[in-house]
C-alpha cells in the first residue's frame, strides 16, 4: 500500500504537481487524428495535464494546439471561426495561427501594432499512428520526436479507440498492467480453450489456460520494466508454462502482449488529477491487421452506439454500465459489454482517486506495486533534478519484442527468451 502523500505524488499531475510537470517533459497525445479530419474543420477541446486547450486544423491542412481562453478578455476559442489559415475569437475577432501568432485584430483601430506584439500560447504537434502528438514543456528539454512503438512505420497497421474515464491516470494504466484480472473480470471475452496461443475471433481471444492466478515475475528496464504472468498451460502442463510478457515504458505506455492477428498497446493519458483518456491500439507491422470498426465492435466502443461523439461512454455509472444480470444468468460473466466497459466499471468503482493506503495486496500485485514503485521514485528523481525515465531513448533502443506470449519449456528464462527467431533472423 502507498502512504497519503506517495498517492498524491503518484496521481496529482495539475499546476505544479511534480507528476505533471515531469510528463510534460514527454511528447503526449493530444486526440485522435480522427477527430481533426479535413483543412478548417471544426475545432476540438483538448484537456491535458489540467489545461485547457483547443486544437485545429488550419486552411493548409497544419494542426494548431492552442490555449482555449483568448489572451484578450479570455473567451473560449473553441466556439472561433476556423478559416483562412486561423482560428478567430468570435468575441472581438482577433484570429490566431497554428504557432499561437495573432494575424488579425478587427476590433483594434487602423495603424493599431498590439497585433504584434500579441503571442497566444501554442504547442508544437506532430502527428503520427493515427494520433497528435504534443510537448508541454519547456522548449530547451524537448526531445526529438519519434514515431511511437505502436506504429514504427507510416504503413503499419494502426486501429485505434479512446474513451474518457473518470478516474486519475495511474488507476486506468494499472487496469492494464495487471494480468490477473483478466482471468476472472474478461473471462467471458477472453475464455480458456484448446489452442496453441491468444487466437482473436471477431467476439472473442481465446487462451490456452484455465490458470487464474499466475506468478509474476518483474525485470527493471531503463525505460519502466518488464513483467512475466506464468500460467498453467490446458495441454502439456507437466513440462510447459504459458508466459505472457508485457511492458511497462515511462510515463504511461504498456505494450500488451499479442494475441495471432495483432499487437495491443495502451496509454492512460492525464486529463487532470480525476479524469484521464485511454487509448488502445491495435496494430501489425506484419499482416493487415484488424479494421478499425471491427476493433470498436469488439471493444464495445463505438461512435454512436458505446461512445458519444466526445469519446464519453453513453452505458456509465448512472446506468451501472449497462450491466445486464439476465445475460450474467446465462453464463456472461460481467453483464458488460466490451472488456474496456469492463475496466472502466471497476476502475471508476475505487472513486476518482483510489485511497491506495488501504489497500490489501497479494501475490498477484507484483506488477502494481512495480509500477508505483518506479513512478514514484522517477519523480522524486525528476525533482531532484534527474531526467525522467526514457527521456531521450531511441525508439530501437526498446526491446524489438517487449511483449510477448507463447507455451514454452519449463525450463525457459523468459527474461532473454526471443519469441519470433524466424523472424528476427529476416530482418
Amino acid at each position: 500500500m502507498l502512504t497519503a502523500g506517495e498517492n498524491d505524488l503518484l496521481c496529482r499531475v495539475e499546476g505544479d504537481a511534480p507528476m505533471g510537470q515531469m510528463m510534460r517533459r514527454y511528447w503526449l497525445p493530444a486526440c485522435l487524428v480522427e477527430e481533426l479530419p479535413e483543412p478548417d474543420c471544426d475545432p476540438v477541446r483538448v484537456r491535458l495535464l489540467g489545461e485547457d486547450l483547443v486544437a485545429f486544423r488550419d486552411s493548409d491542412g497544419r494542426v494548431g494546439l492552442v490555449a482555449e481562453q483568448c489572451p484578450h478578455r479570455k473567451a473560449s476559442l473553441f466556439f472561433g471561426r476556423n478559416e483562412e489559415g486561423g482560428l478567430r475569437c468570435l468575441y472581438h475577432g482577433w484570429k490566431f495561427d497554428v504557432e499561437g501568432k495573432c494575424t488579425d485584430m478587427s476590433s483594434e483601430p487602423p495603424g493599431s501594432t498590439l497585433c504584434e506584439k500579441v503571442k497566444h500560447k501554442a504547442y508544437p504537434v506532430r502527428e503520427a499512428g493515427g494520433l497528435v502528438w504534443t510537448y508541454m514543456g519547456p522548449a530547451a528539454e524537448m526531445p526529438e520526436f519519434q514515431r511511437p512503438i505502436f506504429s514504427p512505420r507510416e504503413e503499419t497497421s494502426v486501429s485505434i479507440f479512446k474513451i474518457f474515464i473518470n478516474t486519475n491516470w495511474a488507476q486506468g494504466l494499472e487496469g492494464g498492467i495487471d494480468s490477473a484480472h483478466s482471468s476472472s473480470l474478461h473471462s467471458t471475452d477472453m475464455p480458456a480453450a484448446r489452442v496453441p496461443g491468444s487466437t482473436a475471433t471477431g467476439t472473442a481471444w481465446a487462451r490456452p489456460t484455465t490458470d487464474k492466478s499466475p506468478r509474476l515475475q518483474v525485470q527493471e528496464t531503463d525505460f519502466g520494466f518488464r513483467y512475466a504472468a506464468i500460467r498453467r498451460p490446458i495441454q502439456n502442463s507437466a513440462t510447459h508454462d504459458y508466459v505472457r510478457v508485457t511492458s511497462f515504458v515511462a510515463p504511461f505506455h504498456i505494450m500488451i502482449p499479442p494475441n495471432n492477428v495483432y499487437n495491443v498497446y495502451q496509454m492512460s493519458v492525464p486529463v487532470d488529477d480525476t479524469h484521464n483518456i485511454i487509448y488502445i491500439c491495435a496494430w501489425s507491422d506484419s499482416g493487415p491487421g484488424v479494421d478499425l470498426e471491427a476493433w470498436r465492435k469488439f471493444t464495445g466502443t463505438q461512435i454512436g452506439i458505446d461512445l458519444d461523439r466526445t469519446y464519453r461512454k453513453i452505458d456509465n455509472a448512472a446506468n451501472n454500465y449497462g450491466q445486464d444480470r439476465q445475460w450474467m444468468k446465462l453464463g456472461n460473466f460481467t453483464g458488460i459489454r466490451g472488456f474496456p466497459n469492463q475496466d472502466i466499471a471497476m476502475q471508476e468503482s475505487m472513486g476518482p482517486i483510489a485511497d491506495r493506503t488501504g489497500e490489501r495486496l497479494g501475490a498477484s500485485d507484483v506488477a502494481i506495486v512495480e509500477f508505483r514503485r518506479v513512478m514514484i521514485k522517477a519523480v522524486r528523481d525528476f525533482m531532484a533534478g534527474k531526467k525522467p525515465p526514457g527521456h531521450g531513448v531511441k525508439a530501437e533502443d526498446y526491446p524489438s519484442y517487449g511483449s510477448w506470449e507463447r507455451v514454452v519449456p519449463k525450463t525457459t528464462d523468459w527474461r532473454g527468451f526471443e519469441p519470433y527467431p524466424a523472424k528476427q533472423a529476416a530482418e
